[in-house]
């Protein structure tokens, strides 16, 4: 497995989640309540060679289906219509960008994502996993729209861990 520094029980934790081998990992950026990891930090180019702008990985299965939940609310789409009309989230929003491809970079320079971030960033939302993940990773005010589709995310960890043996 990758991960360099990241503990042994950790990416057997995140391949139960995902199913297979997490790949790029440089560390776990967040740890659910239960102690699982739920949302890691890879690089920018994985080991194959691939470029991966998605710095914030969000892995926890129920997690990543509560997000999902949302998205199909239609949540994506009203956030992108305020970005248009709300002068002072398009702002915090392009922040969000560069905080975004500023942590990325401190991981490596990929020129085929250069100033590219993820999730929609700085115009538009097309990914709520990705707002998410950067939002547990690195704290509230720094990604708007992460941080408000994580309050409407409410407990998703509430019926406890998702792996049998994340908690390491």
């Amino acid at each position: 497995m990758s991960g360099s520094g990241v503990a042994a029980a950790d990416l057997a934790a995140v391949k139960e989640q995902l199913g297979r081998v997490p790949r790029g990992v440089v560390a776990v950026a967040h740890r659910c309540p239960c102690g699982s990891p739920d949302v890691l930090r890879t690089l920018p180019r994985l080991p194959d060679g691939t470029p991966f702008p998605t710095t914030y990985y969000a892995t926890c299965p129920r997690l990543t289906g509560a997000i999902s939940t949302l998205e199909t609310s239609g949540m994506m789409r009203e956030m992108t219509e305020r970005l248009g009309s709300d002068p002072e989230l398009a702002k915090a929003y392009v922040a969000a960008h560069a905080d975004y491809l500023r942590r990325r970079g401190e991981l490596g320079d990929v020129v085929e994502i250069d100033g590219i971030s993820a999730g929609g960033m700085p115009t538009r939302v097309k990914c709520l996993h990705v707002l998410v993940g950067h939002s547990l990773a690195v704290g509230p005010g720094v990604n708007p729209l992460g941080d408000e589709a994580l309050e409407a995310l409410g407990e998703w960890w509430a019926s406890g861990p998702c792996v049998s043996h994340g908690d390491a």
